[in-house]
């Protein structure tokens, strides 16, 4: 087997290990494997951001094509960077008041048309539909349901009138219909979860096989020893006094 895979193979087996000492308590092997994590993360996003804005957005296209209308931009960019010298601070705030303009108002017909207009779309889908030969074909349930959903929801949050009879009734399924949808991105948010713990272990199952030396096996000897030695070294002052 190839080094690189090797080398990786052991790498991910130690990190994912000291990862889950966290289950364990707090301890300098989580806190090792969080701020690698946390680095390299960043590091790798620092570079990527350099490359993909830097060189292809801004420096290829000046010296390439002559786009010399993008230093206007490069030029917003960098007053960023005042926000770092408290003398000239407020010079930033004209670039991240350009910056959330833009962005609040290229984002805001993005949102209407996913949260509102598909929302109204779906909630006025039609219940029947008039076939070739003249007569009428009922249509899916999902549109009775979403009607239904939409409609008691939408009482629940009337405050303005008391819940009482007919509104109480819409009120109370609204709320189930609030359950429903809580309860569903919960379990999704649960098996999503699960996928990434059960592709973990397997990687670790994977990992303390022959072909890569028992990578797993020897990482956790080391994770449970090293947990026992530090262990030790945080008693041992206590003990002593």
């Amino acid at each position: 087997m190839a080094t690189d895979a090797m080398l990786g193979a052991w790498t991910a087996a130690g990190l994912t290990l000291c990862m889950y000492t966290f289950l364990y308590k707090d301890n300098p092997f989580f806190k090792f494997g969080e701020h690698l994590y946390v680095g390299v993360s960043i590091g790798y996003t620092i570079v990527r951001i350099y490359y993909d804005v830097m060189l292809k957005t801004l420096v290829n296209p000046i010296a390439e094509q002559g786009r010399w209308d993008l230093l206007l931009p490069a030029c917003m960019g960098v007053l960023v960077l005042a926000r770092f010298v408290p003398r000239v601070a407020w010079v930033s705030r004209i670039a991240f008041a350009l910056i959330v303009g833009f962005g609040s108002g290229a984002v805001m017909p993005r949102i209407i048309s996913s949260f509102i207009l598909q929302q109204v779309e779906g909630t006025f889908r039609p219940f029947l539909r008039l076939t070739p030969a003249g007569g009428w074909t009922w249509l899916q349930a999902n549109a009775v349901v979403v009607l239904v959903g939409v409609v008691a929801t939408l009482f629940y949050f009337f405050f303005s009138i008391e819940h009482r009879g007919a509104v109480y009734g819409a009120a109370r399924v609204g709320i189930y219909f609030l359950m429903i949808s809580f309860g569903a991105a919960f379990g999704y948010t649960v098996m999503a979860r699960m996928s990434l713990l059960i592709g973990r272990f397997g990687d670790l199952v994977r990992f303390g096989g022959p072909e890569f030396h028992y990578a797993s096996l020897v990482m956790l000897v080391l994770v449970v020893l090293g947990l026992g030695a530090w262990e030790r070294l945080r008693r041992t002052p206590s003990n002593e006094q």
